[in-house]
């Protein structure tokens, strides 16, 4: 199995990388999905959330409220630490969970891990290929206000809770350009992923 470790800034374009991975037959597993399911309703992961930052941070549904606790958390370095340190956890499991299944099912399967905090977590040397997406400041900046709803000041905050990109690109095996067109972007992960290709054919030969 060929592990990839797939990252980059919040809105620099991740998601069009990914989804071009799995379009070319890699197994994806999105770091953000399985943050979702480790607070969904029911799980520990949501008890030990709401114990640690109260009942407010719920929605009417008994739901986790993301954005009141992305409030909460960004722009405060300790909150964002007690809630990395619930969720991570569980993120790291469930990934491990569906990496044995594709593995158990294709010794063979090229897996991409998207983790945002790739860098922040110290997971750069899992994997056998470190891929990062890249994109100007401004050009994230202004995604995250037209398309993600964010005021600039919530857009910057989220930016500076992250790695820089001098951190990411100290880990890098690849870059990508995400800052441009996505047509772009999916080209250069055509590219990659035929390299991916011949690199797993020769360790098997």
């Amino acid at each position: 199995m060929f592990r990839v470790g797939l990252t980059g800034g919040i809105a620099a374009g991740k998601s069009v990388a990914l989804d071009r991975f799995a379009e070319r037959g890699a197994f994806v597993i999105d770091a953000d999905v399985l943050a979702r399911e480790a607070v969904a309703p029911g799980t520990v992961g949501l008890e030990e959330v709401v114990a640690e930052f109260g009942g407010e941070i719920l929605a009417d549904d008994g739901s986790l409220d993301r954005a009141r606790l992305g409030a909460l958390v960004f722009g405060d370095d300790e909150a964002r630490r007690r809630l990395n340190g619930i969720v991570h956890p569980e993120v790291r499991r469930l990934s491990a969970e569906r990496e044995a299944l594709v593995a158990a099912r294709d010794p063979r399967a090229v897996v991409v891990h998207d983790i945002p905090l790739l860098v922040e977590t110290g997971q750069a040397e899992t994997f056998h290929l470190v891929v990062v997406v890249v994109a100007p400041e401004d050009v994230r900046l202004r995604r995250l206000v037209t398309s993600r709803g964010l005021t600039e000041d919530e857009a910057r905050a989220r930016i500076a809770a992250q790695a820089t990109d001098a951190e990411r690109l100290a880990v890098a095996d690849v870059t990508l350009d995400g800052g441009g067109d996505p047509d772009t972007l999916r080209a250069e992960v055509d590219a990659l992923w035929e390299r991916i290709a011949r690199e797993t054919v020769e360790e098997l030969a």
